[in-house]
């Protein structure tokens, strides 16, 4: 007999994006628009110095960047601070997003800033980390393209590709596998075209699909927000009592 899943995750599966490989979620309006500004501000108000700068983004990795020759190591005196927490991580447990990952909660956040025309390369997330991912949106609106790994021109085989719309605000979800068997980027463009519903994966999700009737999106400064779980932990100074909702 199969398990029985539990409420919360089947309240996630209701905003399952359909066509992707198992399973993405994207939930729109995961935070009202006051929450998102005082955590837009909170987060832009961070020094300077504090910021690694990259040559298509800057960011911020908390509460420190992960350590070791495969930097696959979280090496921290603290928990994640309280502004990242406090109004996300309750709706994680409540969603049970996080419920089977090696402690039951993200214990670290990359907060990327992008300007209008920055973007990523496709790449995966990677072994470090237990495989989901947690990404709210601020501030824009952005596409995310979802590539397959399978398939390549070297062998002549097509490459699958989506295409996921983030509105500021959403949630979108990452796990099983999706999360290992697929590469993920955002395009170095100023404006987001040809969006419809035929070729946005999660069209059906938005929450405001008559802001992109003109199958157009112009690029404003986002920033994002990624909770992951990092398998491999050390505390220095003893271990965290109170990873979930953090030490204040």
């Amino acid at each position: 007999m199969a398990a029985t899943q539990s409420p919360s995750l089947l309240e996630l599966q209701s905003y399952l994006i359909p066509g992707l490989p198992s399973s993405v979620y994207y939930i729109p309006a995961f935070l009202p628009p006051a929450t998102c500004d005082v955590l837009l501000d909170t987060i832009l108000a961070t020094p300077s110095p504090r910021w690694t700068n990259l040559s298509r983004r800057r960011l911020l990795s908390l509460p420190s960047p992960l350590t070791g020759k495969s930097r696959d190591t979280l090496v921290s005196s603290a928990p994640l601070p309280a502004y990242l927490t406090d109004e996300i991580l309750p709706n994680f447990q409540t969603l049970g997003i996080f419920n089977y990952s090696p402690h039951g909660a993200p214990n670290h956040v990359l907060v990327n800033e992008y300007l209008p025309g920055q973007g990523i390369m496709p790449h995966e997330d990677g072994p470090a980390y237990h495989p989901v991912t947690a990404t709210v949106s601020l501030g824009s609106s952005t596409v995310l393209d979802i590539y397959s790994k399978a398939g390549s021109e070297s062998d002549g085989s097509e490459r699958r590709h989506w295409r996921v719309l983030q509105e500021p605000g959403s949630l979108l979800v990452t796990m099983a596998d999706s999360y290992t068997e697929t590469l993920h980027g955002i395009a170095e463009t100023w404006v987001d075209e040809d969006l419809r519903e035929e070729t946005v994966s999660n069209w059906g999700l938005l929450g405001s699909r008559d802001e992109f009737r003109q199958g157009c999106n112009s690029r404003n400064p986002r920033v994002s927000l990624t909770y992951r779980d990092v398998k491999k932990v050390v505390w220095v100074g003893g271990r965290a009592k109170n990873n979930i909702l953090g030490n204040r």
